[in-house]
């Protein structure tokens, strides 16, 4: 019996945490603050929200300030012989203040109406990095346990048969047994050992991972609790996650927003033939030095307000170029949200299906947990009363182990693929990283 209470506490889906162990909350808001790709996306949404500004400027006025100032000498001979040279030496200044308000330029207006899609585009650009976020923290924190749980039932399994070889040891010391189930037994405890470096490194190499993106070692992480029932999809349908997925997924609003860009590019351009009106107003100031030869000075004020046409005739072409250029690039962005809702609907399909295909798994592996441990039992009784020999034993131990490793990946699998078809719907937020958190231990 004390083998198979071993075997059942390996058995078991989660492990034993502390209290001062990391939850999957804490973790992601160590990313929020460290991930290089997030920080990255922060930087280009902060960016993208200058397009507005910047398109809001072209309708606005402009005003500038110019001045100038220079110093004059001249000399001037006369043409009659012996005559002296006059030099003429004075300072001529000025400065001029204008102001040009646009009051019909489309091309402006189109350029305002890009800006406004351009911090859209912004806005989904940085939801999709926020969201890839969310996978990355939650699959690098599953990845954490689950290699802690690996190494865990592979450390319960060699003390299983470790236990197995003494007494197979014993029972051919005393000669009810062979020497085969002593060989039999040290292979299968080699083989053991032999998993336990793999699985070792393998959560060593998780645990960088984890660090890698949160910028904090963590030691110790709360487990997933083995009583949480995992609940199918709602809507249980794929027809509508794939429908959500077509018109909400992230993808597909980058790509409505590029299109939409690309239709007013198309105005833009096509605005490239039109006239253009501004009033323009201006004030100056004119200001010619004293000149000790002329022993005169001139200052002059000036103050100009006017409507300012003007009327694009030929540019050797460039305006049509570009309006056929921007057109062909609108059948491109057409063609790019085309190919974004096939691709969000055939992912959210994959994710569906691998969700539904991943919760079955779990079922048929926690039945098969069940008949795995009867299975040992019965065998590890009949070794006793000698209807069982060691093999039978160690394949029972074997099989029991193999099952418990594929329900606990079957379950961390399950709830991957729930966020991530999530994430192919752009529904993936901080809160279901709160919800899954409530389920940790």
């Amino acid at each position: 019996m004390k083998n198979f209470r071993s075997l059942t506490l390996a058995a078991t889906f989660c492990l034993i945490g502390s209290t001062q162990a990391a939850d999957l909350r804490s973790v992601y808001q160590d990313a929020l603050a460290h991930d290089a790709q997030y920080a990255a996306a922060q930087a280009a949404l902060l960016a993208g929200r200058e397009k507005l500004p910047q398109g809001r400027a072209g309708l606005l006025p402009s005003i500038a300030l110019s001045g100038n100032s220079t110093w004059n000498e001249t000399d001037v001979t006369r043409s009659v012989a012996g005559a002296p040279t006059l030099p003429i030496n004075y300072n001529t200044n000025g400065w001029t203040l204008s102001l040009t308000q646009p009051l019909f330029r489309w091309q402006n207006w189109v350029s305002y109406q890009q800006s406004e899609l351009s911090v859209a585009l912004a806005e989904a650009q940085f939801a999709a990095a926020k969201m890839d976020l969310v996978l990355r923290s939650a699959q690098a924190y599953f990845d954490v346990l689950l290699a802690e749980h690996s190494l865990s039932t592979t450390q319960a399994q060699k003390a299983s048969i470790g236990e197995q070889l003494a007494a197979a040891k014993l029972n051919f010391d005393v000669g009810t047994a062979t020497i085969t189930d002593t060989h039999e037994a040290q292979a299968r405890l080699d083989l053991a050992l032999a998993q336990e470096i793999a699985a070792v490194n393998d959560l060593e190499v998780k645990k960088f991972a984890l660090q890698t993106l949160t910028g904090k070692g963590h030691e110790k992480l709360k487990p997933w609790r083995r009583q949480v029932t995992l609940n199918a999809p709602q809507p249980n349908d794929m027809n509508a996650w794939v429908a959500l997925a077509e018109s909400d997924a992230t993808s597909v609003r980058i790509a409505q927003a590029n299109l939409e860009i690309a239709r007013r590019e198309v105005d833009k351009q096509r605005a490239g033939h039109y006239p253009t009106l501004d009033l323009v107003v201006s004030r100056g100031h004119n200001a010619l030095g004293y000149s000790a030869t002329t022993q005169s000075g001139l200052e002059t004020e000036s103050t100009a307000i006017g409507i300012q046409l003007s009327l694009p005739i030929f540019s050797g072409g460039a305006a049509s170029s570009k309006q056929r250029e921007s057109s062909a690039l609108q059948n491109k962005a057409g063609a790019d949200l085309d190919g974004a809702k096939r691709t969000a609907a055939l992912t959210a399909r994959q994710t569906y299906l691998g969700l539904s295909s991943g919760l079955q798994q779990v079922r048929a592996y926690e039945a098969a947990l069940i008949s795995s441990n009867s299975a040992l039992a019965a065998n590890q009784l009949g070794y006793e009363v000698g209807t069982r020999i060691n093999i039978d034993v160690l394949n029972a131990q074997s099989q029991l182990y193999d099952t418990t490793q594929k329900l606990a990946r079957a379950r961390f699998d399950s709830l991957m693929a729930l966020l991530r078809l999530k994430q192919a719907v752009g529904t993936l937020s901080e809160d279901d990283i709160v919800a899954l958190n409530a389920h940790l231990e």
